[in-house]
């Protein structure tokens, strides 16, 4: 599949020293849904606003739909729609013509009937004379990614698209980013949020600290860097495990009332049935045991971790 998105060697050193951004190279696939999770002050913001024109990049290359950003910025652009964090419209403009003039400026011709799809499928067309000052701040972010749809773009950025806005809201918007990629847009967005990278996203890319340390289908990652746990839940408690267990490396939990055994999920020897038989030779009995699965949030902290990029 053709990239529609191509990122090449991408670095940005600003005037203080700060250098936001270290060699990243990236290519996002035509109708995918990539997710940039990633700390505060981790580069995610300064990527964006260098695909999309805002920021000079130091070094590299990016290319969008074709275009090269630096040397035919107008046509790529063209190609690009943002929802940037922050809100940035006229309060006393109505939404409607907010919408429409967002489309002007992008040099499109005057299209009533797509600016009316766009606003039916934010659920703002009831709203559409309404001045903006009059809207929930949900609402206000609708109105956002509107003008970003409003000139038709093949790519989709989206910085922090629910930071703010309640649970019911989030979930409307994971429905808009899907329909939007069952039209053909592609959706780059960057979040907080891990639950919501793990529901919507095809991959996941992981920066921190300027560096892109890891780009991964969203299944396989969870499949390649996920842990499992056994939780034995024991008939007597223990004050201690018995050195007799020490192999396997188990934890008490709940008070002593519980074992808990973390093992490789995608390795075959993981030690189970043998931990098991230890037990019963012992006479160590257990009422009840299950697994839990890490999550991706559990990766995410294990990997930004690793690199030595807690958040700050």
């Amino acid at each position: 599949m053709a990239s529609v998105l191509s990122i090449s060697n991408l670095t940005k050193t600003y005037a203080s020293g700060l250098q936001a951004l270290k060699s990243v190279s990236l290519e996002i696939q035509k109708g995918e849904i990539f997710a940039l999770l990633g700390p505060n002050g981790a580069g995610k913001t300064t990527l964006i606003n260098i695909v999309c024109g805002i920021v000079t990049p130091s070094t590299g290359t990016v290319t969008a739909a074709g275009h090269d950003i630096q040397r035919d910025y107008r046509a790529a652009r063209m190609k690009i729609g943002l929802v940037p964090q922050e809100l940035h419209v006229d309060m006393f403009e109505k939404v409607i013509a907010t919408v429409t003039y967002s489309r002007g400026l992008f040099g499109k011709p005057a299209n009533p009937a797509h600016i009316e799809k766009v606003l039916r499928d934010l659920s703002l067309w009831d709203k559409r004379n309404d001045k903006l000052m009059t809207l929930s701040g949900g609402m206000k972010r609708r109105v956002m990614i509107a003008k970003a749809l409003s000139h038709e773009p093949e790519i989709l950025f989206l910085d922090e698209p629910t930071a703010g806005v309640d649970v019911e809201l989030r979930r409307d918007m994971w429905t808009l980013v899907r329909n939007l990629r069952e039209q053909g847009v592609t959706i780059i967005l960057t979040t907080h949020y891990i639950d919501e990278a793990e529901e919507m996203a095809d991959r996941i890319g992981v920066i921190t600290r300027g560096e892109l340390i890891l780009t991964e289908d969203k299944t396989t990652l969870l499949q390649k860097l996920g842990r499992k746990q056994l939780i034995l839940q024991l008939q007597e408690p223990m004050n201690a495990v018995p050195a007799e267990l020490a192999e396997w490396r188990l934890a008490l939990r709940a008070g002593g009332n519980e074992l808990e055994y973390t093992f490789d999920a995608k390795s075959e020897q993981h030690g189970i049935s043998s931990l098991l038989r230890r037990m019963g030779d012992l006479g160590i009995g257990y009422k009840d045991l299950h697994t839990d699965q890490s999550s991706l949030e559990d990766i995410f902290v294990d990997l930004v971790h690793d690199k030595g990029g807690a958040a700050r």
